[in-house]
């Protein structure tokens, strides 16, 4: 049994290695005023490789050559994943392509433009691409139309969407970015591990020196609570301070900083430094964390006539995901504390595979090399 956990738990952390730093997005900018189309979309270099086979010599780097070379494919593969309707089909062509850098990587940058049949009315937009390779991938759309903003998450199951020419509602843009950051904690690997980490010895009590298992449920879930209320409150301070453009910190810092947090939370359970007051561990690197969440929201942008709710809605979508995770993580670990299973497999064995992963997340970062990632 143990051998079996060890096994899954060492594939489950190399594909969460190979995702560490993000899941696959494409990020659309739209501007629609009455018949007249222009668009920005960028798509990783990576996923368009992944499609059509960008990498010709083999060395796991694409070059601006061996984009611009398929330059007519990967308008063709795109145009056709991505579908405008206003009293008709409204047809796009590219006018240009450029190559930029996100946080993630490298990025073909798609100038697009079109002419609507119609000026007035619905906006139909149906999103498709890498749908049909990567369940996983979302397109981050902001729209302009007619001067209203919309922010919305493309997924498989939302990617026919319609707007009208103005807001629906004034809550429309919480609960667009609710969403997002439901979304975002979920793919955003490195803050799951980081919150397990810290989560592991919650159902523990070290004593003499030695981890066993609390005696209620309500000690481990006061413990929860603490640390998960003092991730969320520190985060919420620099993820405000960022996306406000008060405080701005280089993203290959704040990343490499992320995956440091990981593995000295891991660490502190093999040998603890910090015993009871593991919150504190979770506010001080939460205010890290909180730079990590505010990249992805620098990347789809903030509506300026929505900025609060916007804001609001992220944090509460991020507090949502990470309470998703604590309910089902928290009611399983508490009855397995006192087993074997618990303190040798879960405990210790997942403490030194996090620690080995975050090891390497933290290699790739700071020296910018690829071990294991994709």
């Amino acid at each position: 049994m143990m051998r079996k956990f060890a096994m899954l738990w060492v594939l489950l952390l190399c594909q969460m290695t190979a995702w560490a730093h993000k899941a696959s997005d494409s990020y659309l900018i739209m501007d629609i005023t009455g018949s007249t189309v222009t668009v920005q979309w960028d798509i990783a270099l990576r996923d368009i490789d992944f499609a059509l086979g960008l990498d010709r010599d083999g060395n796991a780097e694409i070059t601006w050559g061996e984009l611009r070379a398929r330059q007519s494919d990967v308008a063709a593969w795109a145009l056709s994943r991505l579908t405008l309707t206003r009293s008709g089909v409204c047809p796009l062509a590219l006018t240009s392509l450029q190559v930029d850098e996100h946080t993630d990587g490298g990025y073909a940058v798609l100038h697009l433009s079109g002419v609507c049949q119609g000026a007035t009315g619905a906006l139909g937009l149906q999103y498709r691409l890498l749908f049909d390779l990567d369940s996983l991938h979302r397109g981050l759309l902001r729209l302009n139309l007619d001067g209203a903003t919309h922010t919305t998450v493309l997924s498989p199951t939302s990617g026919l969407v319609q707007y009208g020419a103005v807001q629906a509602s004034r809550w429309a843009p919480f609960s667009q970015y609710l969403v997002e950051g439901i979304w975002h904690i979920w793919i955003g690997f490195d803050h799951i591990l980081f919150l397990l980490a810290l989560l592991l010895p919650s159902v523990l009590v070290l004593e003499m020196r030695r981890w066993q298992g609390v005696r209620s449920f309500g000690m481990a879930f006061r413990e929860v609570l603490w640390v998960v209320t003092s991730f969320t409150a520190a985060h919420s301070i620099t993820l405000s301070l960022a996306a406000l453009g008060l405080v701005s910190l280089p993203s290959s810092l704040v990343e490499t900083a992320i995956a440091l947090s990981v593995v000295l939370a891991a660490a502190n359970n093999l040998s603890p430094v910090v015993e009871y007051r593991r919150w504190l561990v979770a506010f001080g690197f939460g205010l890290i964390h909180g730079f990590g969440f505010a990249s992805v929201l620098a990347e789809l942008g903030l509506p300026a006539d929505a900025l609060v709710l916007s804001l609001l809605g992220f944090n509460a979508g991020v507090e949502v995901g990470q309470m998703a995770i604590v309910a089902g993580f928290l009611p399983i670990a508490f009855l397995l504390r006192n087993t074997r299973f618990y303190l040798r497999g879960v405990f210790i064995l997942g403490s030194w595979l996090t620690i080995l992963v975050a090891l390497i997340w933290l290699l790739e970062r700071a020296f910018d090399l690829k071990i294991l990632s994709a």
